[in-house]
């Protein structure tokens, strides 16, 4: 197996690593692989900070990994290799009537990163999370493979789901889709004035998925307005997808300037008329609608971006309104603002989601922007709510390991599982996960 030495980023562009990475094709050589120079697993780096960064070491890139292995099309159950992409799956089983059971914001990201984050996605409130919809998965500890499933070697499977790759390289998956009715999407779309609108339509959404765009540089009255999509899948004519653009370089400043970004936001949320409609969309543009746009992250420039996710109990809405408060008045927001309502489920020691509220803002790697991050994320901490290590660039190990309390479980399975630390990434050593307490 060749090893190439290389820069590469997360999809933030704000972190950077170098160091060798190799690209199995077969199972045969990712064997070899973990066996003579294990390192941690990385997808298409989609996560937006140093989850899937190994500054000065090896990392085993798994996007030539994606066959499918099986199907039964009763069942719905699918063997699929953990390179595989979400894009390909929805692609290629919406027109059989089957759909991966949860879907995250980008279509690039592969079965493996989906496991290894417990990914959510529009139907949180509803299917749960990524990794609840795995029946089964292989994972490679040095010479040793394994398959591991919830009933059986039940603590491994809840380390390695959400657990950031810790306890081993995962190299394929069984996971139970979803029943769908077709391969588009009608959305119904409508207009919220405020926060508390924003937050009594997602709470009494019966949708099966459900989102929301926020305004993020709105104040005063208009606090929190947005838009909200409602979606079910269907069947019929299937609309014409428009052709992916691309960004050919790295944006100047000006371009996500606070004049630019309250004009646009003024413009999209105008474009739902007040009473709402319902339009019919290809299943990608509804769930993936920023892939329209090849390598949108230029967008922020070549200094990058930050992401900050959290999500906050149910209870804590005066926090999430000081929260955009807050955003409001920093003025450096883009127009990438998300918010939508979870539900409580969650399949691993370290899986982000809890029900409450989860609230996503970009930031241009500039000004005061990781000030403010940090600001938010204190303000989580203080909620009882957590961060999302998906997202994350910036948080301090102390804060993230009280956000999640069932850390010290995970811990002991990742050392049981990788006692060298040679799966350690840059996350990981950043936040300082996997040293006793």
């Amino acid at each position: 197996m060749t090893w190439k030495t290389m820069e590469y980023a997360g999809w933030g562009r704000a972190l950077k690593a170098e160091g060798r990475i190799a690209r199995p094709e077969r199972a045969s050589a990712l064997k070899r692989l973990c066996a003579d120079s294990p390192a941690p697993a990385i997808g298409n780096r989609r996560s937006y900070g140093d989850a899937p960064l190994n500054s000065d070491g090896d990392a085993i890139d798994m996007t030539r990994m994606d066959r499918i292995i099986d199907f039964d099309a009763d069942a719905g159950l699918l063997q699929v290799e953990a390179g595989c992409t979400i894009s390909n799956l929805a692609q290629l089983f919406a027109p059989l009537g089957w759909l991966p059971p949860v879907m995250p914001g980008t279509g690039f990201a592969t079965v493996g990163g989906c496991i290894a984050m417990d990914v959510h996605g529009k139907n949180h409130h509803h299917a749960g999370s990524f990794g609840q919809h795995v029946t089964a998965l292989t994972l490679l500890q040095g010479e040793t493979r394994k398959t591991v499933t919830p009933e059986r070697q039940g603590t491994l499977f809840k380390a390695t789901v959400g657990g950031l790759g810790q306890t081993g390289v995962i190299e394929k998956a069984t996971i139970q889709m979803l029943p769908c009715k077709g391969d588009v999407m009608v959305v119904t779309e409508r207009r919220v004035e405020n926060l508390d609108e924003h937050l009594a339509v997602l709470d009494a959404s019966d949708a099966t998925y459900s989102v929301g765009w926020v305004d993020a540089t709105a104040m005063g009255d208009a606090l929190g307005r947005g838009i909200v999509e409602e979606g079910e899948t269907g069947g019929g004519l299937v609309p014409k997808r428009k052709g992916a653009k691309s960004v050919p370089f790295d944006a100047p400043a000006f371009a996500l300037s606070p004049r630019v970004v309250r004009n646009f936001n003024a413009a999209y949320f105008r474009r739902v008329p007040p009473s709402g409609r319902t339009v019919v969309k290809p299943i990608t543009d509804f769930f993936f609608p920023l892939d329209r746009i090849h390598d949108w992250n230029r967008l922020y420039g070549k200094t990058g971006f930050h992401q900050f996710q959290c999500v906050l109990p149910l209870s804590e809405t005066a926090v999430l309104r000081e929260m955009l408060e807050v955003i409001g008045r920093a003025g450096i927001a883009s127009p990438l603002a998300v918010l939508k309502r979870m539900g409580p489920g969650r399949a691993g020691f370290m899986s982000f989601p809890m029900e409450g509220y989860t609230l996503a803002v970009d930031f241009p790697n500039r000004g005061h922007a990781i000030d403010l991050v940090i600001r938010l994320q204190d303000m989580t901490a203080d909620a009882g709510g957590r961060i999302y290590l998906a997202k994350d660039a910036l948080a301090r190990g102390g804060d993230v390991r009280a956000m999640y309390p069932e850390w010290h479980d995970w811990r002991v399975v990742a050392e049981k599982s990788d006692p060298e630390g040679n799966l350690t990434t840059d996350l990981v050593r950043r936040l300082d996960l996997r040293s006793a307490p």
